[in-house]
């Protein structure tokens, strides 16, 4: 029977879901986390390995000669050599789309709090500021009304179109950058732009591209610089998307408004990261994925993908 090698089954799943029925398909073995020094004598004698943020590179990919398959439980997947893997023969799939629901919610929640401030109000209220007003009411910061705003998505993959539908609903306009143009007909409020256009004519930029070569470093010093005073930024894709030493000068020299990121060039940010104390910045744990709904549908479609595989015809194949 084939040995099943969960690499970092935790941020999957903490205790809430049931790894059971991937016994059918060999004798599994789940840790927790794994360091990097602990990855090959663990997958010393696996063919099969999951892993969601488990970096396997072509050094580690060589000292695993029985290692035939790779399950990514997500949908990025710059943490695997696939260049590596497809000379090994090891065949590499990742779970697309399972987050959209997810991560477009949670962007939102990012652009609300920036828009409307709501947590900072609710604490000001628990400090006692709005029991000692003068007026019926108080904000201690700039409201910002959605409808009639501009949106514009670096990405128009699922999450993207998702952003699109619910920022629709909120009456903005749209502005999408995609490698890939797809049929936006539907929307009487679209419109393609190039990134320079999009960066320069959105009120709000939310970035839902894949990290690949072209688009590491995409926000930077020179790009925020076209933006407007007035606008906001968001971030629930990729952290090396951003630089954040310029992002962060962005924003504490008035360059733009505001920013919300849930992810972060390094994570977890052991060593701090320039976007903290930065002005008008929310940043959340990379949490946009986790949702038990999400996760649940993340962990049914990676045991998909082992099905497919044992049966020889895996799916969802990641390549270079």
């Amino acid at each position: 029977m084939s040995k099943i090698i969960v690499l970092d089954g935790h941020t999957l799943n903490p205790g809430d879901l049931s790894w059971e029925p991937w016994r059918k398909y060999g004798d599994i073995i789940l840790y927790e986390r794994t360091a990097p020094g602990e990855i090959v004598p663990r997958c010393a004698e696996a063919e099969i390995v999951v892993t969601n943020k488990v970096p396997l590179n072509s050094e580690t990919l060589a000292s695993l000669p029985l290692l035939k398959y790779i399950g990514v439980t997500a949908t990025g997947y710059n943490i695997i050599d696939t260049d590596a893997a497809k000379r090994l023969g090891i065949v590499v799939s990742n779970v697309p789309s399972y987050g959209t629901a997810s991560v477009a919610q949670m962007t939102f929640a990012l652009l609300l709090e920036l828009a409307m401030h709501v947590q900072r109000h609710g604490d000001a209220v628990m400090d006692g500021k709005w029991s000692h007003s003068p007026d019926f009411c108080f904000w201690d910061y700039p409201l910002v009304e959605l409808a009639g705003k501009t949106l514009g998505i670096i990405g128009m993959g699922n999450i993207g179109a998702k952003v699109a539908d619910i920022a629709t609903a909120f009456g903005m306009s749209l502005l999408g950058s995609s490698r890939t143009r797809t049929d936006q007909s539907h929307r009487d409020n679209f419109s393609w732009a190039t990134i320079p256009e999009l960066l320069e004519r959105s009120d709000v930029v939310s970035i839902h591209c894949p990290l690949i070569p072209e688009t590491r470093g995409l926000i930077s010093k020179k790009t925020l610089s076209s933006m407007k005073p007035s606008a906001f930024l968001l971030n629930t894709s990729r952290g090396p998307i951003i630089v954040e030493e310029d992002l962060a000068e962005a924003l504490n020299t008035n360059r733009i408004a505001g920013a919300g990121i849930d992810v972060l060039a390094v994570e977890p940010p052991v060593n701090g990261s320039p976007l903290f104390g930065a002005r008008n910045c929310i940043i959340t744990p990379h949490i946009s994925w986790a949702t038990r709904e999400a996760r649940a549908r993340l962990m049914a479609a990676a045991l998909d993908n082992l099905a497919a595989y044992k049966s020889g015809h895996p799916v969802n194949l990641c390549t270079s």
